[in-house]
C-alpha cells in the first residue's frame, strides 16, 4: 500500500465510513480488500472472535492513510496490513500510532527493472549512470531505488529521474522511451515483459531494503487493551503457520479469496509473493530489532526530500511496540 492522498484529506470519509460500521462492535479492524492473507481465513472462520471473546467488527478501506484517520478518531483500533509509507507518514506528524507486527513482506512485489536491450544486471549496474528512470515519488519503491542505486554507487545525481506512477512508468519501459522504471503489483509485473531487475526480493532484505506492511494500532488502545491484542496477533500467526503447510492451501485458497473479493487463480498468484514472517523472525534482528526502525526512518528522510512531510521525527524506536507480539509468543 503506498501513499495516495493526505491525511487531512481522509479524515472525513474514514471516519464516516468507519463510525457508521463501528456503533455496536467491541472492536473494530481495518483490512484492504483484494489483498489477500491467511488472516482472512480466520476471519471467515470466526476464530478472532472466539480466541478474543468480543465481535469483531472488520471494515475494508482502500488506502493506508484512511486507516490512519480512522484511528485518530477513534472508529478503528486495529489495522491489518498498513502500509509503512502512510504510517510513517501519520507518526511523523504526531500521530501516537505504533506498529505491533509484520503483516505481510513483498520485496519480490516492488522492484526497478532495468530495459532488456540496455543488457544491465547486478554486475554491470555502473552502466545506469546517465540514464533516464521513472521513479514514483515519495513511496517506498522511491525509497528502494535509492537504496539500490546507493549500494551500486551510481550517482542518482546525474540521472535523470521523472516521477511517473508505475503504471505510466511500465508503459514507457514498454514503448522504450526510458531506460528504467520502479513500482510494484501489476505494474511491476507488466515491467518485467520488457526489462529485468538488478537484485531479488531476498537480495534487497540482506541490504536492509524492506517493503512490508504492517499490523497497526493506537498506542492508547495497545496500553489499554493489550491482552486483547496479543490474543489477535497469536491467531494471526497461527493463520500464517496453517498457510506455510501446502497442505492446507486446498482448504484455505477458496475461503481467503472469497473474503478479498477475488478469484482463486489472481489470489493464489498475489500469495506467491508475500512472505508472513513469524514471530520469532519478527523478534529478531532482521525486522524489529532494529532494521524496520532504521527503514522507516530511511522512508522518512525520502518523504520530507520530496516534500511529502515537513520533517522526520529523530527515532522511529516508539513508532513500534513488541509488547504484544512478545505475549502473542507464549500464548
Amino acid at each position: 500500500m503506498t501513499l495516495k492522498q493526505t491525511l487531512t484529506g481522509a479524515v472525513a470519509a474514514a471516519a464516516m465510513m468507519a463510525g457508521a460500521q463501528a456503533a455496536h462492535a467491541d472492536i473494530t479492524v481495518a483490512y484492504f480488500l483484494e489483498w489477500p492473507m491467511p488472516f482472512q481465513y480466520s476471519k471467515q472462520m470466526g476464530t478472532y472472535d472466539e480466541a478474543l471473546g468480543t465481535k469483531v467488527n472488520w471494515v475494508s478501506f482502500d488506502t493506508g492513510t484512511a486507516m490512519s484517520a480512522a484511528m485518530a478518531s477513534g472508529d478503528v483500533q486495529i489495522s491489518v496490513s498498513q502500509g509503512v509509507p502512510p504510517f510513517v507518514v501519520a507518526a511523523s506528524a504526531g500521530q501516537d500510532i505504533q506498529i505491533v507486527d509484520v503483516a505481510v513482506s513483498y520485496s519480490d512485489n516492488d522492484n526497478c527493472v532495468v530495459a532488456s536491450g540496455l543488457e544491465i544486471d547486478k554486475m554491470s549496474a555502473g552502466e545506469l549512470a546517465g540514464k533516464k528512470v521513472a521513479v514514483p515519488l515519495g513511496t517506498a519503491a522511491h525509497y528502494g531505488f535509492l537504496s539500490q542505486m546507493n549500494h551500486f554507487g551510481v550517482d542518482v545525481a546525474g540521472m535523470e529521474v521523472v516521477d511517473m506512477a508505475p503504471a505510466e512508468g511500465a508503459a514507457a519501459l514498454a514503448q522504450g522511451s526510458l531506460d528504467m522504471a520502479c513500482g510494484w503489483g501489476g505494474a511491476l509485473r507488466r515491467m518485467m515483459e520488457h526489462g529485468n531487475i538488478l537484485l531479488t526480493g531476498a537480495e534487497k532484505e540482506e541490504l536492509g531494503i524492506l517493503v512490508f506492511d504492517a499490523t497497526t494500532a493506537p498506542a492508547s488502545f495497545i496500553a489499554e487493551e493489550g491482552d486483547m491484542l496479543a490474543k489477535f496477533l497469536k491467531v494471526t500467526a497461527d493463520a500464517n503457520a496453517m498457510w506455510a503447510d501446502e497442505a492446507n492451501h486446498a482448504k484455505m485458497l477458496p475461503v481467503i479469496a472469497k473474503d478479498a473479493g477475488m478469484d482463486e487463480e489472481g489470489t493464489a498468484q498475489t500469495l506467491a509473493t508475500f512472505k508472513f514472517p513469524t514471530i520469532d523472525e519478527q523478534l529478531s534482528g532482521a525486522w524489529f530489532g532494529g532494521t524496520a526502525q532504521e527503514f522507516m526512518g530511511g522512508v522518512a528522510g525520502v518523504f520530507v526530500g520530496a516534500g511529502s512531510i515537513p520533517s522526520a521525527l529523530d527515532s522511529y524506536d516508539g513508532a513500534v511496540n513488541t509488547g504484544p507480539l512478545e505475549s502473542a509468543k507464549g500464548m
